[in-house]
């Protein structure tokens, strides 16, 4: 462990995002590599960053070097529960099945705050694991199980947007709230923990089906009276909770829709999936600002459908990348983003490994309105670090060096192949460390 006020001096591979990158053929604009520097971190904020082999850090500096390895700032998860660790790799559910047979029961238990703070606490120490510095995660009905994850992540000094689930209809005993109590209780978290550290508050919603009109508008009014709150909640996920959500609001043009009649969109809301849009509900969220947390191995996983990224970039509104464990089947954004080429490859598009990588990082800083923060490695953000290997196991290993050019008779190919095959081929396996605001906080600090 450093401590945040210490001068620490990492050396690696760098890469991150001056700006959006291309869609489509790869190009390096907005791409920022710079191979074999030392990045600088006072205080728990970047400083700056210089090749190493043209600067020495005196010995008032403590070294990580990590030399032919890649770092980038850690990745930002947009879409995650915590409480369903419980419940991954779970078989053979769709989406409403999911909800009752794993996902409710696993959730029950967080009325407890012991089983919560220890569930919070595992959660969070294995997005540190995944290389994951940043997160806007679901909690349950229960006010003790956002307690916790406050807690806990404000123990870890990590960026976390959270927010007890509401719910008050079509929910199981034990986790149905009522608007008055719901708002209670989410006064009295936003009252301790929205704004402090690093912490901020999300009305969350878990969809439009488990919470009355009335429960809607009320967490639309908490966030017109609370200034920088968040909204989470899933969005035309499924064809069937599609359908349904149109039984239950007949008024509604979509279920979008249902949202934005409650002053529920605006640009801090994070709606998870967004599979299932039309042309107007893209506009939409371009006019208000609200994203959508695409899902890509949850929405394979429980057969939800393809979403149209080329649809949403020809709209101009915001894609972050999201794990959404427990659906997803992984944690690592790396796994994510390999998932997510996939969906498109099937959609007849060819994703980039920038936009992908972008789109975990300073472009999810950018829509949640933290990239004065993380999401990139410019002078003055906090120092939020991943650290990986370029390849593990013999097959990575080699496909790696082909790429750079190290096999006899092979010319190295450029700069995108090479990130790309690493996109593909890595996981939370290449980890080698995680930074917190420049404290270890995962990994090692490879030789001093």
């Amino acid at each position: 462990m450093i401590g945040p006020a210490m001068k620490l001096a990492v050396r690696a591979d760098l890469l991150d995002f001056s700006a959006a990158p291309s869609w489509g053929s790869p190009t390096l604009d907005g791409v920022r590599f710079r191979p074999d520097h030392w990045l600088f971190v006072e205080g728990g904020r970047i400083l700056g960053a210089e090749p190493a082999a043209a600067v020495d850090p005196g010995a008032d500096w403590q070294r990580h070097d990590h030399r032919g390895r890649l770092l980038m700032p850690g990745f930002i998860d947009t879409h995650v529960h915590c409480p369903q660790l419980d419940v991954i790799a779970s078989w053979g559910a769709g989406l409403l099945d999911w909800l009752e047979t794993y996902t409710f029961p696993a959730e029950q238990r967080y009325a407890d705050p012991d089983v919560a703070a220890v569930g919070a606490a595992r959660f969070l120490d294995a997005l540190l694991a995944h290389g994951t510095t940043a997160a806007v995660v679901f909690a349950t009905v229960h006010r003790a199980s956002a307690e916790a994850l406050f807690s806990a992540a404000a123990q870890r000094g990590m960026r976390i947007v959270t927010g007890k689930v509401l719910m008050d209809r079509h929910a199981p005993d034990g986790l149905r709230d009522d608007v008055a109590g719901a708002e209670a209780d989410c006064e009295a978290l936003i009252a301790r923990w929205h704004g402090q550290g690093r912490n901020a508050y999300a009305a969350t919603i878990r969809f439009a089906v488990t919470s009355t009109p009335e429960q809607l508008a009320m967490a639309g009014e908490l966030g017109r009276r609370h200034a920088g709150l968040y909204m989470q909640t899933h969005v035309a996920e499924n064809l069937d909770e599609v359908k349904w959500v149109a039984a239950l609001y007949p008024e509604a043009r979509s279920y979008l829709d249902v949202y934005h009649r409650a002053g529920l969109l605006h640009e801090r809301a994070v709606l998870a999936h967004g599979i299932w849009l039309d042309a107007h509900d893209r506009a939409l969220l371009r006019e208000t600002g609200a994203h959508i947390a695409h899902s890509p191995s949850s929405n394979l996983f429980l057969g939800s459908g393809l979403f149209d990224w080329q649809a949403a970039r020809d709209a101009a509104h915001g894609v972050s990348i999201a794990s959404d464990v427990g659906g997803g089947t992984s944690l690592c954004q790396l796994r994510s983003l390999a998932e997510a080429y996939k969906v498109q490859a099937l959609r007849g598009t060819r994703l980039n490994a920038w936009t992908a990588l972008h789109a975990a990082t300073r472009g999810a800083a950018g829509l949640l309105g933290l990239a004065h923060e993380i999401g990139h490695l410019e002078a003055g953000t906090l120092a939020d670090l991943a650290v990986w290997s370029w390849a593990q196991g013999p097959v990575a290993e080699y496909r790696d060096a082909v790429a750079r050019g190290a096999e006899p008779g092979v010319a190295a190919q450029d700069l995108h192949t090479r990130v790309f095959a690493w996109m593909t081929l890595g996981d939370e396996r290449n980890l080698a460390a995680t930074y917190i605001a420049g404290r270890l906080a995962a990994g090692s600090a490879a030789d001093p």
